[in-house]
């Protein structure tokens, strides 16, 4: 009975937060958000604390926040046996990241935290995530919680993400500009897309 009615109520801060679209701080309205007072919108994003990269091949690599500086920069936190991140998590971060892979004013990236299923959410899966969505253009990262409080990678607890899937973008000033469970990708596209031409 808990697990559905743990279900039942994401689902509906999914859908809800689905219609939030992808908007500056000052208009975003994500229900999970409010309700529920997850994410750090407004706020600046803290460096990340995970040690384990790969690079589009595969290769072990490093990411800093503080490298991409003056960059919209779109993460997407996930777990490999997560429905969510299949059904929608990744389609829209293919979908973002393809639009401006080639953009010198964007970075996207992945993180798998793992706060749950350590033993079906492994390092390996990022490879198969990788190959499966094609994501060879952008860093994935692994993270677990272990000896955090209550299993949670530090991703998580410094973004106050509510689980996975979960969306964070930063501005180029390193604000958190949107940080919900789902996004509108189009939306996100044209939004991007507009503020990158004022950059250009």
């Amino acid at each position: 009975m808990k697990n559905s009615r743990f279900s039942n109520t994401r689902r509906k801060l999914i859908k809800a937060s689905a219609a939030s679209l992808m908007l500056p701080s000052a208009f975003a309205k994500g229900e999970a958000r409010q309700k529920h007072r997850y994410g750090i919108l407004g706020q600046k994003a803290p460096e990340l604390e995970v040690k384990t990269w790969i690079d589009g091949k595969g290769n072990p690599t490093s990411f800093k926040l503080a490298d991409h500086k003056g960059k919209f920069v779109y993460m997407k936190c996930w777990q490999y046996w997560c429905p969510g991140c299949h059904s929608h998590g990744f389609p829209s971060l293919v979908k973002i990241s393809e639009a401006f892979k080639d953009s010198p004013h964007f970075t996207a990236l992945s993180i798998q935290t793992v706060f749950e299923g350590g033993f079906i959410n492994t390092k390996s899966k990022m490879d198969n995530i990788q190959d499966r969505y094609g994501l060879h253009d952008i860093v994935m990262g692994h993270e677990t919680g272990e000896g955090n409080p209550h299993d949670r990678p530090t991703t998580m607890i410094n973004y106050r993400t509510g689980g996975t899937p979960w969306g964070i973008m930063i501005d180029p000033n390193g604000n958190v500009i949107f940080n919900d469970f789902s996004i509108n990708a189009d939306a996100a596209v044209e939004y991007l897309k507009k503020e990158i031409a004022k950059m250009s």
